[in-house]
């Protein structure tokens, strides 16, 4: 795993997203916009809607280009064993049963999800459960969440 290709594999990710969420609210600002979809009368709402959906696409585009920003300022740092882990880390994680997954701590952008030679690897952020247990924790040590009262049990594998 190389963390600065993971990072700039999310960042290719949120340029992607925000050209479609722009294009998205292009064409919901233009549909709302035209005159053909011009309430004729209280009960003709198709221009109400698209209204809502233009404002709704906007929104949307405004949150993925805050995580890209975000994101792009960014400055990864090599994983200090003093510290622990920070945002910017890289770490691979095993639940109770064994099962291992990698999780790049970032300040936003949570849920996207990244491919690296057929690796999955999530963003998760320190406002998550999960991501706010893991700050500071060192490579071998266990994390414990309570999500919807269900307990679960991590170890961290690994670290970069």
């Amino acid at each position: 795993m190389n963390k600065k290709t993971v990072h700039q594999l999310i960042i290719d990710k949120l340029r992607i997203d925000l050209d479609v969420a722009e294009r998205a609210a292009q064409t919901a600002y233009e549909t709302a916009t035209h005159e053909e979809n011009i309430a004729e009368n209280k009960y003709d709402t198709l221009g109400l809607e698209a209204s809502y959906l233009a404002t709704g696409q906007a929104r949307r585009m405004e949150e993925i280009r805050q995580s890209l920003t975000l994101c792009q300022n960014l400055v990864l740092r090599p994983y200090d064993d003093q510290r622990g882990i920070e945002i910017g880390a890289l770490l691979g994680l095993e639940d109770e049963n064994g099962r291992e997954q990698w999780l790049f701590l970032a300040p936003d952008a949570a849920g996207l999800k990244v491919d690296l030679v057929g690796q999955s690897i999530t963003v998760i952020t320190p406002r998550s459960p999960l991501g706010i247990s893991l700050l500071g924790k060192f490579e071998g040590d266990d994390v414990e969440i309570v999500v919807a009262g269900t307990r679960q049990q991590f170890s961290v594998t690994e670290v970069l």
